[in-house]
């Protein structure tokens, strides 16, 4: 058992997206260390890590007014300046008294934000960080235009992680980057990393219960996409592709799902004429999403300027093989063997490439069954939470015994 700090920024259970997965592994982490939990949290949700067993707990509330703020505050965390001061200030009251074996950070999950860990003289993990992803140049003059100002702020990533001494600094010196992709690997060249591992930052409790899939019939498939429906998850570009598919009247898909781009998409599809094959069915409880996974036979998910996603695990821990952009997280994520992945390069291209993987698909009933498999067998040696935990644990022992050693080596004459 380690002594370990954890940065856990945002952390509630009953939160969504990245809120959700620094809850997820809190609870978790501290079941095997002795660890304090650093955290800031809604006014309204204030307390939360408070009632982790077996930690001792810091967490602060935001600042009043940014709860107000909605998506802004989300996206942005003006906040974070706030908790990193308060951080800060802590650890180093913290690391001056006690000893630490380890500092882990891996909330926020954009890799914009500097850490507080820096300096401390204490070994520090940083990750799994992930995010910034670039919208493909193709794409930019259809999505930039419906974008909110302030998220075009991603742009400057780059630039910050070339220029920016307070976040080189903090990638610099940790002794351990986890990062979800090769793309963020890529996105931090400019920065002499000690050490970078790929690891996704979410999970699943456990798989879900097995169903035996039957091979579809050649030429039909019964496509599935869950999520929101916003112009970069590229469901516009999947309408698109079933139309080139009106020779496979036995490709059907299903939308599960809202958001801005909905209306877009079903005026799209009535436009090309496939509202017969694509049915719009808004969100829907679990049980219902359950009952989607196990009817069907491919999980289509076009998201082409996306980070990670979740529901690509979720999906996988179904059997069902996937198309996803190979772009950002969910291509890697996929891989060759648990689906197909195609470039986003243009709307047009997207939608043709999507259209032919398809094809593809319908023509192999047997390819579709092997994959799901495979996609299932991945999430179960990578993606339960235990397995996750276990390999962290893993690492934090490797760290904290290769920093135990460079002191041994220090003190020798």
């Amino acid at each position: 058992m380690a002594r370990v700090l954890l940065i856990a920024y945002a952390c509630d259970p009953d939160d969504v997206s990245e809120t959700w997965c620094s809850y997820q592994w809190t609870s978790r982490l501290v079941r095997h260390h002795e660890a304090t939990v650093l955290a800031y949290n809604r006014r309204d949700r204030h307390g939360v890590c408070a009632q982790l067993t077996g930690a001792r707990v810091f967490e602060w509330a935001e600042l009043p007014l940014l709860d107000r703020l909605g998506t802004f505050s989300s996206m942005v965390k003006p906040g974070y300046l706030d908790f990193y001061r308060r951080a800060r200030r802590l650890m180093r009251q913290l690391t001056r008294d006690e000893h630490f074996d380890l500092i882990h950070q891996y909330e926020p999950f954009a890799p914009r934000y500097p850490s507080p860990a820096v300096g401390l003289g204490v070994p520090f993990i940083l990750g799994p960080v992930g995010g910034a992803v670039d919208t493909p140049p193709g794409f930019r003059a259809d999505v930039e235009r419906h974008m909110a100002w302030y998220t075009k702020l991603r742009s400057l990533d780059r630039w910050r992680f070339a220029h920016d001494p307070w976040l080189r600094r903090t990638y610099a010196e940790a002794d351990v980057v986890l990062g979800i992709a090769p793309y963020v690997r890529e996105l931090l060249a400019e920065v002499p990393l000690r050490r970078f591992e790929y690891m996704h930052e979410t999970g699943v409790e456990a798989l879900p219960p097995a169903c035996e899939r039957q091979q579809p019939p050649p030429g039909r498939l019964r496509l599935l996409y869950v999520g929101r429906i916003v112009r970069t998850k590229g469901v516009r570009d999947a309408v698109r592709a079933l139309a080139r598919l009106r020779d496979l009247p036995g490709v059907t898909l299903d939308v599960l799902g809202d958001g801005d781009d909905r209306i877009a998409c079903e005026q799209e599809a009535e436009r090309l004429g496939v509202t017969d094959t694509v049915t719009f069915h808004g969100w829907q409880p679990r049980d219902v999403v359950a009952r989607f996974y196990a009817n069907a036979d491919v999980f289509v998910f076009p998201s082409f300027r996306e980070a990670s996603g979740t529901v690509v695990i979720e999906a996988m821990s179904h059997g069902l093989p996937l198309i996803a952009a190979a772009y950002g997280g969910p291509g890697y994520t996929v891989g060759t063997d648990c689906g197909i992945t195609v470039p986003p390069e243009t709307p047009e291209q997207f939608a043709a490439a999507i259209a032919e993987a398809l094809r593809t698909l319908a023509a192999d009933p047997a390819r579709v069954i092997a994959m799901g498999r495979r996609a299932r067998e991945r999430v179960a040696s990578e993606f339960l939470w235990d397995r996750k935990v276990e390999r962290m644990n893993a690492l934090y022992q490797d760290v904290i015994a290769r920093a135990r050693a460079a002191g041994r080596a220090a003190r020798q004459p």
